[in-house]
């Protein structure tokens, strides 16, 4: 996190200087580690109902961290539909809605309207985003049949049917 956040000051001293900002953040630089196994954390249905979301995501699966304000999620979400319709009989998808600025019922509403594919759950007190290193909202992590990470990254830019690839 600490050098993402250099990375991005360092773009905007060059910037300043007139200079061009360097290689935007790629997968990998931040959150789970290719090849670690998906951590157990906490998080609950949307009903409450407290769940390990290691049991959940056993893989293959994509688990995306959202929020309903997230405009990066919001430019994400055409990729995941695209990605689910290709490979939801294959794949398990995944989504869980942070805690911070967003109610249950917020999140309940923005599923409904949009259309946020897959099981939907919620990190209540922020435990799913501490142990799967979550650098910002809009975070994937594919994970291949051993529920092991086979991908990872942070935008509203990813090549989600790419990453589920890996997993297959």
């Amino acid at each position: 996190m600490i050098q993402t956040i250099a990375r991005g000051l360092l773009g905007l001293t060059l910037l300043a200087g007139g200079l061009s900002l360097p290689t935007p953040v790629q997968a990998q630089e931040s959150g789970l580690a290719v090849g670690t196994r998906a951590p157990a954390a906490m998080v609950a249905t949307l009903d409450g109902k407290p769940v390990n979301l290691a049991d959940i995501a056993k893989g293959p699966a994509v688990i995306e961290f959202w929020a309903t304000w997230c405009e990066s999620c919001e430019a994400l979400l055409p990729a995941m539909k695209k990605a689910h319709a290709a490979y939801g009989s294959k794949v398990k998808f995944v989504a869980v809605a942070v805690s911070v600025n967003q109610s249950v019922a917020r999140v309940k509403a923005h599923v409904a309207k949009y259309g946020v594919p897959g099981e939907q759950f919620y990190d209540t007190k922020g435990d799913a985003t501490g142990r799967w290193e979550v650098p910002a909202t809009s975070y994937v992590v594919v994970l291949d049949r051993n529920s092991k990470v086979v991908y990872s990254g942070v935008g509203g830019d990813q090549d989600i049917e790419k990453a589920v690839r890996k997993a297959l």
